[in-house]
């Protein structure tokens, strides 16, 4: 895990957490028996491995919360127009804008 660049790891967490939480949501809206008790079982294990994943990172993860928070942001929109077919609003657009310069402001600005 030590030699995961900052980027690669974001991504992976991101993916990881996006990709689980769009399996459940899946479960519960798009299927029945087998195939959605199936798609819960997948999700759960994705989303175990999330966190596994966040709490053996190398780093601290307070100092790269606001870039996880813009990378999450990034992928979950992607993740809802390819798997759902739904592509963000503008509102969605003019918050996500907000929430990656937020992002960038929270792990880039230091104070002296």
């Amino acid at each position: 895990m030590r030699h995961i660049p900052l980027p690669v790891f974001l991504l992976a967490a991101a993916l990881l957490e996006a990709g689980g939480d769009a399996l459940l949501r899946k479960a519960l809206l798009d299927s029945a028996g087998p195939a959605r008790i199936a798609l819960f079982a997948v999700g759960a294990v994705v989303l175990f491995s999330y966190g596994i994943f966040v709490n053996l990172a190398p780093l601290e993860f307070g100092q790269v919360i606001g870039l996880y928070i813009a990378t999450l942001f990034v992928v979950w929109q992607l993740i809802n127009f390819v798997f759902f077919h739904r592509p963000p609003t503008l509102p969605i657009l003019v918050g996500g804008v907000l929430i990656v310069a937020g992002g960038l402001i929270v792990s880039f600005w230091k104070t002296a």
